[in-house]
């Protein structure tokens, strides 16, 4: 392997020039939601304040309650509705609160999540359908119509029921199930600008993966970062720091749709430290003129991009804009 690029010539493949990050053994059972439960009991970090956060409505569930309403809602959907290894899990639904609960219950079980743009069309998710093959959907009061009825139930991720299913009973432990880091984990569509909206799998371990090296690098602090997420945990990109943010104990705070002053408003009353953005909100941000002005976003450290490349003249056109705050592009899985 060249030491300078990482290139091997036998195999033409570019290996990053990073110290190894150890991963969990292939062969030992271990989901994602697992491994991201065991770096957050591992994580040096204040994590006291830990929760998820609505930005507009202000719901937020603590730390505290993590773990057990992941293990509540795995038990209820494992034993009420027979979810079972294997199944495929569609979610249409906006940003929320409850969205990170539930990926990381149905991947405890093995349930393979394949979330949707609840602004995509009925003739566009039909097609998704036709690809994942769903046992179940997981909808809001306001995209549930786009969904035909599938072998089990649909349930209405802002109902009731939904919350009740979250809520500590007497016994809130599911059966447990070997799920192996090389199982699938996830269905995420491709957007479509190349032909037909594509479905593209990712395993337990691709996410481990990106985990284990967000842990290696993180710094060391003193309060508890928070995190601002805009873009739509549908995405890859979302999807990630739903189970970045369990893993790393801090505050996630979720958009239900982007909006350039709400962010900025958040930003401000959350005292947000680092902000998940796509790049056509970056240029956003460098074109917006003095609004940022009317705004105290004071705590902000890092803005992290994502999605697709920045072009270099709006990388120097953000640093002038905001010279204290670091920009990073990231890739994910």
């Amino acid at each position: 392997m060249d030491p300078n690029s990482g290139f091997c010539s036998e195999t033409k493949i570019y290996h990053s020039l990073r110290p190894q990050v150890p991963l969990p053994p292939e062969t030992t059972p271990l989901s994602i939601t697992d491994y991201a439960f065991s770096l957050l009991r591992q994580a040096s970090t204040t994590i006291s304040g830990a929760k998820f956060i609505d930005v507009t409505t202000h719901e937020c569930i603590p730390s505290s309650e993590l773990e057990i309403r992941t293990k509540t809602l795995a038990f209820s959907l494992q034993h009420h509705v027979g979810l079972c290894k294997g199944d495929c899990a569609f979610v249409l639904s906006p940003n929320s609160v409850h969205i990170p609960i539930l990926y990381l219950s149905l991947l405890s079980l093995g349930v393979i999540v394949s979330p949707s743009n609840p602004a995509s069309s009925k003739t566009e998710i039909s097609r998704q359908i036709q690809i994942c093959k769903p046992v179940i959907a997981f909808v809001t009061s306001d995209t549930a119509h786009k969904v035909a009825s599938l072998r089990y139930r649909t349930i209405f991720l802002d109902s009731p029921e939904f919350e009740s299913m979250t809520k500590s009973r007497t016994e809130t432990s599911p059966q447990k199930i070997e799920v192996f880091p090389y199982d699938v984990a996830a269905i995420m569509f491709s957007s479509g600008t190349t032909g037909k909206t594509k479905g593209v799998i990712l395993t337990h371990r691709n996410f481990m993966a990106m985990l284990a090296g967000v842990h290696a690098i993180r710094p060391i602090r003193s309060s508890t970062a928070v995190m601002l997420c805009t873009v739509p945990y549908f995405h890859v990109y979302g999807f990630t720091n739903c189970v970045r943010a369990a893993s790393m104990g801090e505050i996630l705070v979720s958009m239900k749709r982007f909006d350039l002053r709400l962010m900025m408003k958040a930003i401000e009353e959350f005292r947000i430290t680092h902000v998940a953005l796509a790049p056509p909100v970056i240029v956003a941000l460098v074109n917006s003129g003095d609004l940022v002005n009317n705004y105290d976003l004071s705590s902000l450290e890092a803005v992290h991009s994502g999605g697709a490349p920045l072009s270099e003249a709006v990388i120097e056109r953000f640093k002038s804009k905001f010279p204290n705050v670091s920009l990073g592009q990231v890739s994910v899985p």
